[in-house]
C-alpha cells in the first residue's frame, strides 16, 4: 500500500486531512464588524483549520498505521498559531525557548515560571494540535512528588496537554507518579541537553554497541513506566531504527534519522529565523530564511520613513475639510491671544 493511500485510510478513520487540503472557516470577532480600527485588533485567528482536535488516540492511530508523526516547537502565540494552521500533529513548548526565545546561553537557565508563561501563549493559539510542554531543569529531579507538582502546574497554568522530561531508567519512579495522576508524559532519551555537562557537551549518543544498549534500556524503561512516546535525540540512524522496532510506542526523532515514528524540529531553526553565522546541528533542515526576509522588510521601512514615502494616504486618517479649517482657526486664534498677552505684559 502506498504512503498516500495508507494516509488516506488512517486519516478518514481519525479525522485528519493533508495540511494543504484543510479548508478554512471564518470565525467572526466583534471587531470585524467595524470598517476601520483606531488600534490593533486582537490577534485571534480569523481563519481556523477545520480539523479534529489531535489527542493521544490520534497519535496512537498514526503510529499503528505507520504514518509519520509531525512535531515542531513553538514558544509564543504567533509560532503556535502558524504551527496549528499548518496542520502539525504535536506542538512542543520546548526548553529550547531559553536560547531561541529568551536569548539565554543554554536550556539550564530556564525556570518553570518562564515556560508556563510561554506555554499559555501557545495554548491560546493552538486549537487543534496536541500541546506538550518541557519540564525545565530543576522542576522535576528532586523527587517524584516534586515532578508531579510541576506537571500539574504545566497542565493547569500552562494549559498544555502533556509534559516532556529527560532521562531514562533513573526517571522511572517519576514517570510512574506523574502518569498515575492522569498526566501524559513524553520521554526523552539519547542526547539529553539538560545534562550536557555530564555528557561532555552536545555529543551523539549510541555510537558504540554498549552505548546503544544503554539508550535502548532507557527507552524500554520509560516505555514501561508509562510514557506515550519517546524523543530520540542525536542517535545514529540504524540504532534509532532498531530501538524503534523494539518499542511499542512511537519514537520522535531529532537527529535520529528517518526510521523513527515521527520527527521534531525547533521552529526557529527550520524557518531560518536567526542571523548568519549561527551554528546549527547537522540534522536541521532550513526551509526558509525568515531572518533575512524580516531584516530586508525592516530596512525598507526605515528607508520609507526617512524619505517620507511611509505613511502614505492609504495608511492615514482623514478629517472633514470644514472641521480642519475650524481647527486651523482655533490654532491661529490661540497664537493671536498669546501675542496679545505678551504685548500687554511688556
Amino acid at each position: 500500500m502506498s504512503s498516500l493511500l495508507r494516509f488516506c485510510c488512517v486519516a478518514s478513520r481519525i479525522g485528519l486531512r493533508p495540511a494543504h487540503a484543510i479548508p478554512f472557516r471564518f470565525i467572526p470577532s466583534p471587531l470585524t464588524q467595524r470598517s476601520a480600527y483606531s488600534s490593533h485588533a486582537p490577534m485571534n485567528p480569523a481563519a481556523a483549520p477545520s480539523r479534529k482536535k489531535v489527542t493521544m488516540n490520534t497519535v496512537r492511530n498514526l503510529y499503528e498505521a505507520g504514518m509519520p508523526i509531525t512535531m515542531v516547537t513553538a514558544h509564543d502565540f504567533p509560532s503556535g498559531l502558524v504551527a496549528d494552521h499548518a496542520g502539525v500533529d504535536l506542538i512542543l513548548v520546548g526548553d529550547s525557548l531559553a536560547m531561541v526565545g529568551l536569548g539565554m546561553e543554554d536550556t539550564n537557565e530556564l525556570v518553570l515560571e518562564d515556560i508556563l508563561h510561554h506555554s499559555r501563549a501557545v495554548a491560546r493559539a493552538a486549537k487543534s494540535s496536541f500541546i506538550i510542554c518541557d519540564l525545565p531543569m530543576g522542576s522535576y529531579e528532586i523527587s517524584p512528588e516534586h515532578a508531579l507538582t510541576s506537571s500539574i502546574k504545566v497542565i493547569q497554568q500552562g494549559r498544555a496537554h502533556a509534559v516532556k522530561l529527560e532521562g531514562g531508567t533513573e526517571m522511572v519512579p517519576t514517570i510512574k507518579r506523574i502518569t498515575s495522576m492522569g498526566v501524559p508524559v513524553l520521554g526523552h532519551v539519547g542526547l539529553t541537553p539538560q545534562r550536557q555537562h555530564s555528557l561532555g557537551g552536545f555529543r551523539v549518543q549510541g555510537k558504540t554497541a554498549e552505548s546503544a544498549a544503554r539508550v535502548l534500556d532507557d527507552a524500554l524503561a520509560v516505555q514501561e513506566a508509562g510514557c506515550f512516546a519517546i524523543v530520540l535525540e542525536a542517535v545514529p540512524t540504524p540504532v534509532a531504527e532498531l530501538i524503534t522496532k523494539e518499542l511499542k510506542i512511537p519514537t520522535i526523532g531529532i537527529g535520529a534519522g528517518n526510521g523513527c515514528s515521527g520527527q521534531v524540529l525547533v521552529q526557529i531553526d527550520m524557518l531560518g529565523n536567526f542571523p548568519p553565522g549561527r551554528f546549527l546541528p547537522k540534522f536541521v533542515k532550513t526551509y526558509e530564511n525568515i531572518f533575512e526576509r524580516s531584516r530586508t522588510a525592516i530596512e525598507t521601512y526605515i528607508d520609507e520613513v526617512r524619505s517620507r514615502v511611509y505613511p502614505g494616504p492609504e495608511h492615514s486618517y482623514s478629517i472633514n475639510k470644514n472641521e480642519l479649517t475650524e481647527f486651523e482657526r482655533i490654532i491661529l486664534g490661540r497664537k493671536q491671544n498669546l501675542e496679545k498677552a505678551k504685548g500687554s505684559s511688556s
